[in-house]
């Protein structure tokens, strides 16, 4: 097994000005899960191809353990990759698909066989070994994808949206498989995925990427508890956390008609880079209602008024909660808002909800840099 390191790593495809990947840093340990995620054309499948030498690498380094691979041919690597279209030969059985990088390393056929069964056995596969690529369903020629990577033994798992393919249900289990397995077999794996959820799910760490420039890199905890910026906050979390830019006030920010207590060094921060507005952040879960017309909290009727006033648009029932999709005006603008209520305190669509972000729950992020201040 072995740690991995981008230093800088830089990819800038011919023709091209700015750089797919920019200055790339991360330090990947021995044994660890890393999920590279972002939207489109962000670079995560770049950055992933350059660590596999599918990619050139314009400047800066990568090197696997102690050797620097930036301009060795993938097969000098010591990697395995599993791609989001399976590539498994039609012709050959998964048994044959599975061996078929040992047979080429001139590995014995009975070594082959041997490590062949062995993964199968780990991935459920035992009884599809003597099968083609086309009598199997989906998530089973992932599994095989996933076998073919195992028995080369390699230093590093590449893996590509290896469940982009599958439908919902299968997906879920899949992640969990892939997640155990990786946990088990030890070797480092980087994953990239575009499905946020994919990567707070699986991953020991999350890098998100934008325009090729790394945003943040974290536990799926810290990411989730403390985006680095705007951008994160934003892509981090389903339903996305709102992001609302409110004045700044005496004791904290104005939101709606109630003040709701900031930390008092994020505000100073805000008013030195010369912002008298910031942008607060809470998540869907952070907000109390302080009116009895979706359940929530009962209040008193001189506070029925208080916090923000949301119409209901839409309301999406999961069973033990809901979520609101509502809108509210703030600043003398439209913004669209996402609460989660009680399963079983489900509002009425059309109607309306007085709503305030919990204290200690909120972000604030500076209005002209995006960066977090809290």
């Amino acid at each position: 097994m072995a740690s991995v390191t981008y230093d800088k790593a830089t990819r800038i495809y011919p023709g091209g000005e700015k750089p797919a990947v920019d200055a790339l840093d991360i330090e990947i340990a021995d044994g660890e899960f890393l999920v590279l995620v972002g939207p489109s054309g962000c670079g995560k499948s770049t950055s992933l191809r350059m660590l596999a030498g599918l990619e050139d690498v314009n400047g800066g380094a990568i090197r696997i353990g102690d050797r620097d691979v930036t301009h060795l041919p993938p097969k000098d690597r010591d990697i395995a990759m599993v791609f989001q279209n399976y590539a498994l030969y039609p012709h050959m059985t998964v048994a044959q698909n599975m061996g078929f990088a040992l047979k080429i390393a001139g590995v014995n056929k009975t070594d082959i066989r041997t490590k062949v069964e062995e993964a199968a056995k780990i991935l459920d596969l035992t009884e599809y070994l003597d099968r083609k690529p086309k009598a199997l369903s989906g998530g089973q020629r992932q599994r095989v994808a996933m076998g073919r990577a195992i028995v080369r033994e390699p230093q590093v798992f590449l893996m590509d949206e290896p469940l982009s393919n599958l439908d919902a249900k299968l997906r879920v289990q899949t992640r969990t498989q892939i997640a155990s397995l990786q946990r088990r077999l030890g070797v480092t794996t980087v994953y990239v995925t575009h499905d946020q959820v994919e990567a707070l799910t699986m991953g020991d760490r999350v890098a998100v990427l934008k325009d090729g420039i790394l945003q943040q890199v974290d536990s799926p905890r810290n990411m989730y508890d403390k985006p680095a910026n705007l951008f994160v906050a934003g892509f981090i979390g389903s339903p996305a956390m709102n992001l609302v830019e409110v004045p700044i006030t005496d004791g904290g920010v104005k939101f709606g008609n109630s003040v709701v207590p900031v930390e008092r060094a994020a505000l100073a921060e805000a008013q030195k880079q010369g912002d008298t507005r910031v942008v607060v952040g809470c998540r869907p879960e952070h907000f109390d209602v302080v009116n009895g017309n979706g359940g929530g909290l009962e209040k008193a009727d001189a506070d029925k008024e208080a916090g923000l006033a949301v119409t209901v648009n839409v309301v999406e029932e999961l069973g033990a909660d809901g979520y609101v999709y509502g809108t509210a005006e703030v600043g003398g603008e439209t913004k669209d808002l996402v609460i989660r209520v009680g399963g079983r305190e489900i509002p009425e669509k059309g109607s309306k909800l007085h709503v305030v972000p919990r204290p200690g729950e909120t972000h604030v992020f500076a209005v002209s840099s995006g960066a977090r201040l809290t």
